[in-house]
């Protein structure tokens, strides 16, 4: 994925490069490329090592979902158009399948050469049955005869028999089997249930030292003779096929959201195949088969050695084997929320009544902030309103609960549930039927519009005057991701912000049409505007020779132009620092064109997943953080929130944070001029560089060792 970009003059008299954008597909298949860097990488613990392939495993199934599926599905239509680096789209898609090919056969490599005989080595065999002897083969054709076989259901395919309805992303295997009375060869399909491990424990004592799992594949291949009875079985293999999953819903004011989601849902089932997996020992007339059932093309069939679906490996994160994870981290409870006891619930409202409280979770935790902020709303005589948005939440929700209970103590209570939010629409349906049931106020939001920003807002009656406490967030209210995504958050009792997500919420949940907030900059009317402003003058500044400087923190930056006026920012001299972990559209230190820009990523035990955006604004700094990323939806079709810093401890905290992820003595990804991206891992003394996310622990526990004393 090595380009060359052309140089360019200056800004004033020359456009900009027309090859000045990195292709956004090919870019974040260069991200999920990060995260296999670092299931290769011997220095991870070795079961994190499965996880990140895993890991890697699950994000190239979504991509091809819903990025591949989208891009195809235009070329279909005719409705493509060139993508942002003005390629043709089927070009792009001849790319990324060579590309994600390539990836995956290296993905395999990773499993088989490193990872597996590590593991083996480490006492935990991934074991196929000619490895077994006859006493491990009994155990397991009991458990198979008690477990597996009845929930089997092999179908023929035939005259009679039609080819079967395969489901995406699960495992089947295709069956070739001969009747000895007619010597015709028939094809039968099984699908690999998805409700059993997919690795089966082959010893039943318990040690997790020395544990042996057998692919459930392998297993029941290994007992297809008691499936077809008087036939002979001649050969099976496995399959995956990845079906367009991603969802069009054509919204209209005069229908209901719930029902148009729950058909478009049910068609989602049936989306066309757009990526075939076979295993590479399989025979000529079983893939032509499969190739003329699917109607895929050539490309689209990816052949790679067994096992496949690696995505199964998060099931050996269950091993107890602490040895071979990371060392565990618990997070601690932010000094503001601390109490004298562990059983003491803290006041959460008295100390943001205090002072603006700023929270980084992993590393702070999430129970004793924001879930104890809501839980103590719910109760608290003196509240009368909760109002907030839930983008994505846990199926055990105690955030859920506590607005329920609220509801149902008489407060106002009004949730903002996106139950477009992508892969968690059921979940989310489910979830505001609840709240409706309760006596929740549900909205769904706006008609043409995700709702994705975090926002909480607390009513209290105090004395007579009605306070307004808020939380403003870059994650979600999910107390399982928050153990595992970074993420900020701001607690504040400040009237402004109060007053600005009173508005905010007006327009979420009524006909409010409002541009006119203090402290928060608000998509769609107004943070793309916001930002380039901003931008802008930071360039201003630097041509006038005054203090400049921005630092930017994304999931993903493609946005044309928010990268443009980074460019011509950073022809005005003004230095400026991206750290992304995604898809990253912008290119760093290219003579004449963005020689002042660097950029970063940081991948790791924890998903980076703050957006941050820092001006130096001549000494006067502006610092906000919020839900947005720099792409075209998050800035042109979604309600995104972010919200000005003004403690000088915040900022200091956010600066000290930035100066991690940017010192050449931290471990990260940094992009070169050509667009590829080097990791540096270790020092030019040949030492090792510490990883960041263990210095912001580090930093955290030695900032509460600070203030206990």
């Amino acid at each position: 994925m090595s380009e060359e970009i052309s140089p360019v003059g200056d800004a004033e008299t020359e456009e900009l490069a027309p090859d000045r954008y990195i292709d956004r597909e090919l870019s974040w298949l260069a991200f999920n490329q990060r995260v296999l860097e670092l299931a290769e990488d011997p220095t991870v613990p070795l079961l994190e090592r499965a996880n990140f392939l895993a890991i890697f495993a699950s994000n190239l199934d979504e991509f091809f979902m819903v990025r591949v599926a989208g891009l195809k599905r235009r070329i279909i239509t005719g409705l493509a158009v060139p993508t942002n680096v003005g390629r043709a789209p089927t070009d792009v898609l001849a790319d990324i399948n060579r590309t994600a090919y390539e990836l995956q056969l290296r993905h395999a490599r990773c499993f088989s050469d490193h990872v597996r005989p590590a593991l083996a080595e480490a006492g935990i065999r991934i074991v196929d049955w000619n490895e077994l002897d006859d006493a491990d083969r009994e155990i397991l054709t009991e458990y198979y005869e008690q477990h597996i076989y009845p929930v089997l259901m092999p179908l023929a395919v035939d005259p009679a028999h039609p080819f079967p309805y395969i489901s995406g992303r699960a495992l089947n295997l295709s069956i070739r089997v001969r009747n000895p009375r007619t010597d015709k060869v028939e094809f039968a399909r099984l699908k690999v249930p998805q409700m059993i491990p997919r690795y089966v424990r082959v010893d039943r004592r318990e040690d997790p030292d020395n544990v042996r799992f057998i692919p459930l594949e392998e297993l029941i291949a290994n007992q297809l003779d008691g499936l077809f009875p008087g036939m002979e079985v001649m050969d099976d293999h496995v399959f995956r096929v990845t079906r367009n999953e991603d969802m069009e819903i054509e919204e209209d004011e005069t229908e209901n959201l719930i029902q148009v989601l729950e058909k478009e849902l049910l068609r989602r089932r049936f989306g066309p195949p757009i990526r075939l997996e076979i295993s590479d020992d399989m025979d000529p007339a079983t893939l032509d088969l499969l190739v003329r059932e699917f109607d895929i093309d050539e490309e689209q069939v990816y052949t790679l050695p067994s096992p496949l679906d690696l995505s199964g490996l998060f099931a050996l994160t269950g091993i107890q084997r602490p040895d071979l994870k990371f060392k565990p981290h618990i997070p601690v409870t932010h000094p503001q929320f601390r109490t004298s006891s562990p059983s003491e619930k803290p006041d959460t409202l008295g100390a943001i009544a205090r002072r603006e409280v700023l929270v980084h979770h992993p590393y702070e935790s999430f129970a004793t902030s924001v879930q104890a902020f809501v839980e103590q709303a719910a109760t608290d005589p003196d509240v009368l309103a909760i109002k907030q948005t839930l983008y994505r939440t846990s199926g055990d929700s105690p955030i859920v609960a506590a607005l329920i209970k609220a509801a149902e103590a008489g407060k106002q209570v009004l949730a903002l549930v996106e139950v477009k939010a992508r892969f968690d629409e059921e979940a989310n349906i489910t979830w505001a039927r609840k709240l409706e049931q309760a006596g929740v106020h549900v909205v769904y939001g706006l008609v043409g519009l995700k709702t994705h920003c975090k926002l909480v807002q607390v009513i209290r009656d105090e004395g007579g005057r009605l306070a307004h406490y808020c939380h403003i967030g870059t994650g979600n209210y999910n107390p399982k991701t928050s153990r595992i995504y970074e993420d900020f958050g701001l607690f504040t009792s400040s009237p402004e912000i109060g007053r600005d997500v009173t508005k905010l919420f007006n327009v979420l949940s009524g006909y409010a049409i409002e541009t006119d907030y203090d402290r928060l900059l608000v998509a769609p009317l107004q943070l793309r505007s916001g930002l380039l402003e901003r931008i802008e003058r930071e360039a201003e500044n630097a041509r006038a020779g005054r203090p400049s400087g921005i630092k930017l923190k994304a999931n993903s930056m493609v946005d044309e132009a928010i990268i443009d006026a980074l460019y011509r920012a950073s022809q005005a001299g003004v230095p400026i620092e991206v750290w992304v972990r995604g898809i990253c559209s912008i290119r760093a230190g290219v003579p004449g064109l963005s020689e002042n820009i660097q950029v970063r990523s940081v991948l790791g035990r924890y998903l980076e997943h703050s957006r941050i955006y820092a001006f130096e604004n001549d000494g006067d700094r502006e610092v906000f953080i919020g839900s947005a990323d720099l792409m075209h939806r998050n800035l042109d079709r979604r309600i995104e929130v972010l919200v000005k810093l003004s403690d000088r401890e915040h900022l200091a905290r956010i600066d000290r944070f930035f100066e991690f992820a940017f010192s050449d003595d931290v471990s990260s990804w940094r992009m070169l001029p050509d667009g590829t991206w080097l990791r540096r891992i270790v020092s030019e003394e040949g030492e090792p560089l510490p990883d960041l996310q263990d210095l912001v622990m580090l930093d955290r526990t030695e900032a509460r060792a600070r203030r206990a004393r």
